[in-house]
């Protein structure tokens, strides 16, 4: 069977681990730095498989052993955002943490690959390529695919149609710079910008940029985990079994929409090995413009980045 690590074992981690074990889609090491807590954890998630047709095995730990011959590294580990804390205001926090979790991890499973989500997302994707120094189709990070699936959400409580029936396509940052397209927004093939008002468009767009903000002010503590980790394990069974699923994530642009060295949530074709070719979507000229503006925010933010990492090199 396949094999999956999943580093950072708070609420996304453990159960992003939870449904790619009980989905039975790969055995499943969870590592984290209080081993404990992984390995309690694993011993839940193990104990609850005899109740489904799943084979897999669970285990979790500290150790980065854990992960040798994974085909799949997820990384969760960080800090949540708290109340008013933007995603922006993570990245120097978290990004110690993700430099130390992505060479540990990719050490031990040096075939493998990487699914980022640790926050802030598109910089935290590119601070670990440079750090494991791959092939730009084995690393990405997840975050279109939540984003769409928070306006799919939207969009049909709105319109009382099931939730399938939307077809979302949100491209950009994972944050307020992203960029949701009702035109190529499709409910039952219908575009979604033929069915709501220009006001109404709006509104829904604004609730997608704040989705992850909205559950965060509920929650008061902690951040949201259901829908990232369906998120993450849909992703995983599309490298696994070759699917070739269409999914925006964030990912490496070197000349796709002319846009050069800089990571960003565009379409892909995903399957074994990782993310095999960019979709380029016909954009209105006002709509490339918005990606080419979030592109250049997100180029500054990796070169911060790249400052922290030369800064903090050993």
């Amino acid at each position: 069977m396949r094999k999956v690590a999943v580093i950072g074992a708070g609420q996304v981690g453990s159960t992003t681990a939870m449904r790619v074990a009980e989905r039975g889609i790969a055995d499943v090491s969870l590592i984290d730095i209080y081993g404990d807590l992984a390995r309690g954890k694993a011993l839940d998630i193990a104990q609850a498989l005899p109740l489904t047709d799943s084979s897999s095995r669970v285990e979790g730990g500290s150790d980065y052993g854990l992960a040798a011959g994974s085909d799949v590294v997820v990384i969760t580990a960080g800090f949540p955002r708290a109340p008013g804390m933007s995603r922006s205001d993570l990245l120097e926090k978290n990004a110690a943490v993700v430099r130390e979790v992505v060479e540990k991890a990719c050490a031990a499973a040096p075939d493998a690959v990487l699914i980022m989500v640790t926050n802030p997302l598109d910089e935290m994707t590119h601070l670990a390529w440079k750090v494991t120094g791959w092939e730009r189709r084995r690393v990405m990070g997840m975050a279109g695919l939540l984003d769409g699936s928070r306006l799919a959400s939207f969009a049909a409580a709105e319109l009382g149609v099931p939730p399938g029936q939307v077809q979302p396509v949100v491209l950009g940052s994972h944050g307020d710079a992203m960029l949701p397209l009702a035109r190529l927004t499709s409910v039952a093939g219908v575009p979604l910008a033929e069915i709501l008002s220009e006001g109404k468009l709006e509104e829904l767009n604004a609730r997608t940029r704040d989705g992850g903000a909205e559950i965060v002010s509920l929650l008061k503590q902690g951040s949201a985990y259901y829908a990232p980790s369906a998120c993450v394990a849909r992703m995983v069974r599309a490298v696994l079994m070759d699917e070739d699923m269409l999914v925006v994530a964030s990912v490496r642009l070197e000349g796709e929409y002319g846009l050069d060295d800089v990571f960003l949530g565009v379409p892909v074709i995903l399957g074994w090995g990782g993310w095999k070719r960019v979709v380029e979507l016909p954009l209105h000229p006002e709509e490339r413009v918005e990606l080419e503006a979030c592109a250049a925010m997100l180029r500054e933010r990796a070169e911060m980045v790249d400052e922290w990492l030369s800064g903090n090199s050993a």
